[in-house]
């Protein structure tokens, strides 16, 4: 076995792996403190040719800890269409990465006889990273584990993890999709913006201003990059760009979602749109302060319900009957669930929290539109799907009110990253539907009113003693939390509320929404009372919101 890996056993002790530490591959990859990230790289840049061999394609490995403190670091594997890694293979990176030095090769071989994987095949594997201070040496360490195995690799360098996976689909496709450079993912992008908002009447240039929170992250650079491209067709004012701040700290879209406020360091107007990406650009929320100075956030459900008017509107006009659904969490803000049940009329799907649930959910229709709320998610169209708006076009006997319409289908499929969820990606979207639409963002925000909702945690000793089903709607166990639950909220009007456990540590998640935020603060208050009692609570009782 030895003589199979000599390399990877000799560069493996380069990389040793700390006793005792266990980590877990989940939706968002690995996560921790980068100092103890080392070893993971360097068999996560192994694994990733075995999959490229196995799959005989180039696979991608993103360094980067997204919304995550600056002190922390990952890593996340892309799948050949530009997809998140396979959830079998989530386990062989668990596995890989947790075997103790001596023990690592054989993992290695355990992978390689349980895949019959052809050793003689060659790997490709692409590799990006953000701007963490980290990241550099991680990313080299990608790169020594792709090498081990005798590997191709090629690093990008600095990318927002998005345009990783769109790069990894350009070369997999053969340039079907796009081309696999940066330069090719502006132009493609950029291009179908220009093309949409081009016809747009009456757009005056406070219309093209939009004020944009980079989270001092990754999403800065690239944004400035790619400034140029759109041809002053987007006048945006850049903030936490990386120069002054520190990553993710009290800004990005992590913090203006679950903080409810405004990023530190931008002042926006009354009636002026403002939008934050993530460290690692790949989720966007947007916002407003009205005129009595109170701000409204836009998340991903409010960013879900605008795009699917929008192409609702447009197969209407071009008579294209297509199967549209919208694929939600249980974080869903009720009222954004009934407006596109009972409004809109399209299908609307529940998945357990994590995007790669979500993504598989939207791949079953001809759209598929995906958010979770927290402003990750992007749009599936399925082939069929794009190819009856190319015939459409094409067609010379279209009217021309239908081609119109066809085109702006066109662009709009071009303009989105169907990946995963794209922060750059999904600004351009929405500017170019408010320009088209002739919308401000208050008038978007009107389309449905939020249910006032309140997010709790609890500690507990164990969270694998919550249970849940129905798309983490309803607790199996312990026995009497769901029961307690449904008597909590039958006391409160339009009231719903769930728990789910932590994929990280031992807390258990609660969410309520009600009529009024009085209601849904005390809601999560009882429901959290409920959860410490009956799920093994520490620490003293939850305290009542202030």
């Amino acid at each position: 076995m030895m003589a199979q890996f000599p390399e990877v056993l000799q560069q493996s002790t380069l990389h040793p792996k700390p006793v005792g530490l266990l980590l877990q591959y989940a939706t968002a990859g690995f996560r921790t403190n980068a100092q103890h990230l080392d070893h993971v790289m360097f068999r996560m840049g192994v694994l990733a040719t075995l999959r490229s061999k196995k799959t005989k394609a180039t696979i991608g490995v993103m360094v980067t800890a997204s919304h995550n403190p600056e002190e922390d670091n990952g890593v996340k594997l892309i799948d050949p269409m530009g997809e998140m890694l396979s959830q079998k293979w989530e386990g062989f990176a668990t596995q890989l990465a947790n075997s103790e030095q001596d023990d690592f090769l054989t993992a290695l071989k355990d992978v390689v006889e349980k895949e019959s994987i052809d050793m003689s095949q060659e790997g490709s594997v692409f590799v990006g990273r953000d701007t963490r201070s980290s990241s550099a040496s991680l990313s080299q360490s990608v790169l020594d584990g792709v090498s081990a195995l005798g590997g191709h690799s090629k690093d990008y360098g600095l990318l927002t993890t998005p345009q990783l996976h769109y790069m990894v689909r350009c070369q997999n496709t053969q340039g079907k999709y796009g081309e696999a450079t940066l330069e090719g993912y502006y132009k493609k992008l950029s291009q179908a913006f220009i093309q949409l908002t081009k016809n747009a009447s009456n757009c005056t240039d406070d219309q093209k201003h939009l004020t944009v929170d980079a989270a001092n992250g990754i999403g800065a650079l690239k944004l400035r990059e790619m400034e140029c491209h759109l041809k002053k067709e987007l006048h945006i004012s850049l903030f936490n760009d990386g120069s002054k701040g520190k990553l993710n700290h009290q800004c990005g879209a992590d913090f203006v979602k679950t903080q409810q406020k405004a990023p530190t360091g931008i002042t926006i107007n009354p009636g002026e749109r403002g939008c934050s990406f993530d460290g690692d650009a790949d989720r966007l929320v947007y916002y407003y302060m009205d005129s009595e100075g109170q701000f409204h956030l836009l998340d991903g459900d409010k960013i879900a319900t605008l795009i699917c008017t929008f192409l609702k509107e447009l197969f209407t006009q071009v008579g294209l009957n297509l199967k549209v659904a919208v694929v939600q969490t249980a974080y869903a803000n009720g009222s954004s669930t009934n407006y596109l049940e009972d409004t809109m009329k399209v299908i609307v799907r529940c998945t357990k929290t994590g995007v790669k649930h979500l993504h598989h959910a939207a791949q079953e229709f001809d759209v598929g539109i995906y958010f979770e709320a927290n402003g990750h998610g992007t749009v599936l169209f399925s082939e069929a799907a794009e190819e009856k708006i190319q015939q459409l076009v094409e067609n010379v006997t279209t009217d021309e009110e239908k081609r119109r319409a066809g085109l702006l289908l066109q662009n709009t499929v071009n303009v989105i990253n169907q990946t995963v969820g794209d922060a750059i990606s999904d600004m351009l979207l929405i500017e170019a539907i408010l320009t088209i639409k002739g919308m401000t963002i208050q008038q978007w925000d009107a389309i449905y009113s939020d249910l006032p909702n309140r997010q709790l945690k609890v500690k507990v000793a164990d969270r694998r003693v919550i249970d849940t089903k129905d798309a983490e709607r309803r607790a199996v166990s312990p026995e009497g939390l769901q029961e307690s639950i449904d008597t909590l909220v039958k006391n409160h009007r339009r009231a719903r509320s769930f728990v789910r456990p932590s994929g990280t540590e031992d807390v258990v998640r609660v969410y309520a929404e009600a009529e009024t935020q009085e209601s849904a603060d005390a809601l999560a208050h009882e429901v959290s009372l409920a959860v410490y009692h009956l799920a093994g609570g520490v620490g003293g009782e939850p305290k009542l919101l202030s």
